[in-house]
């Protein structure tokens, strides 16, 4: 993620401090930037001597002393809030007074990151979607303190590096993140049920989805999915469906696409195929949790697989709207398509919500939810606008933007 965001940055010029914590990591850093920078000379997108020049702007350091100039920090380590806190703690005393502390953090709340430090009005999220050189979407992230110079400058960033950038409030998950974590979590949940998850995944693709929810966890990791998975478990109990596949699978040491074994088998070529074991993973995991198998999920329509995966985004993508983290629907949709790779045809997640009708939407959580549970309940705001039988993505009344 890092030397995603760093080829994104040396692209457009900007000279760039690639910070690691020892010369191993600093060099396969540099190596990775360097490795997106050759295939764009390979596929005849830049010159050998564009890219001697581009690789010039980045230089690797090992500690904090070269920070003393520098006006924007970019800070992408694992998901952890303790060693978030620490370097924050840090890039408060070696940067100057004026510099911008960003966090490239997709779901942790940025209060609690910059809990330990003095400079609350310069803290700002600035959330990159992997691979960050490639993917259009920049999530800027406002707390209540960031002052509205500082959401300026990292717009202009943004725009400048050729990423198209959504303002949005801060909370666990913020925008994209939140609005899409019952997105794996109800396609779990439909497989301890008894759905087929390799069914799941070829109906979301058929959808236009770039893929299906058990492919996308293979190739973001379990690791990744168990630590966002825990913030909103801890955030939001009352609407996670908690599931132990992902944690059982990885104790097996399969942890996705990168130990060739998560919810498929890969070849070395990154090839996904089936795999039969899978099954005895979701019988321990069903014994957890006490799920009972419902057998019309076994031969569930096209339409209804679609509509059990995607109304729960909705409703949160709803709650995000209610909250105020976003300031209109259009936020919602463009970060849907940029951010998680929605189709683009459908126009986004709220307006296809709305050629559906709020009405539908709200009816058929309702009747999931007497099936399942809460975590099929139909927020507030949804019951609301289905009762007047009004769109989902027709104003707020408290959000107000702040620029």
């Amino acid at each position: 993620m890092g030397s995603g965001i760093a080829t994104a940055l040396v692209l457009s010029n900007y000279p760039v401090i690639l910070k690691e914590v020892n010369n191993q990591f600093l060099q396969a850093g540099i190596g990775r930037v360097k490795a997106n920078l050759q295939s764009r000379v390979k596929k005849g997108r830049m010159t050998q001597e564009k890219f001697e020049k581009t690789m010039s702007l980045l230089k690797g350091a090992l500690d904090y002393e070269s920070f003393k100039d520098v006006d924007l920090v970019i800070e992408a380590v694992i998901e952890n809030v303790s060693l978030k806190q620490q370097i924050f703690s840090d890039l408060e005393k070696y940067c100057p007074p004026h510099c911008i502390l960003a966090s490239n953090t997709s779901t942790i709340d940025l209060n609690l990151i910059g809990k330990q430090t003095k400079s609350q009005d310069r803290i700002i999220g600035a959330h990159f979607f992997s691979p960050a050189h490639v993917m259009p979407l920049l999530e800027i992230v406002r707390t209540k303190q960031t002052s509205p110079q500082v959401i300026v400058d990292l717009l202009d960033v943004g725009k400048k590096i050729r990423k198209t950038p959504v303002v949005v409030g801060n909370c666990t998950g913020f925008a994209v993140n939140r609005m899409f974590f019952p997105y794996t979590q109800a396609a779990l949940l439909l497989v301890e049920h008894g759905a087929d998850p390799y069914q799941i995944d070829k109906v979301i693709t058929k959808f236009g989805m770039p893929m299906g929810p058990f492919r996308l966890v293979d190739l973001v990791g379990f690791g990744v999915a168990i630590a966002t998975g825990t913030q909103f478990v801890v955030n939001f109990p009352e609407r996670t469906y908690k599931s132990m596949l992902i944690p059982l699978m990885q104790e097996d040491k399969r942890a996705g696409e990168t130990t060739r074994k998560g919810f498929y088998l890969y070849d070395d070529r990154r090839k996904a195929k089936p795999d039969p074991e899978l099954r005895k993973y979701i019988e321990k995991a069903r014994n957890i949790s006490g799920a009972a198998i419902d057998p019309r999920l076994a031969k569930l329509p096209e339409k209804d697989i679609v509509e059990m995966i995607f109304f729960p985004v909705v409703n949160e993508a709803c709650r995000v709207f209610a909250e105020g983290i976003a300031v209109k629907a259009a936020d919602l949709d463009i970060s849907s398509l940029m951010g998680m790779g929605f189709p683009p045809y459908r126009g986004g997640i709220m307006f296809w919500a709305d050629s559906l009708g709020s009405k539908y939407i709200n009816s058929r959580l309702e009747e999931w939810s007497k099936t399942y549970g809460e975590f099929f309940k139909p927020c507030a705001f949804l019951a609301e606008r289905a009762a007047k039988g009004a769109p989902l993505s027709s104003p707020v009344d408290q959000a107000k933007s702040r620029l």
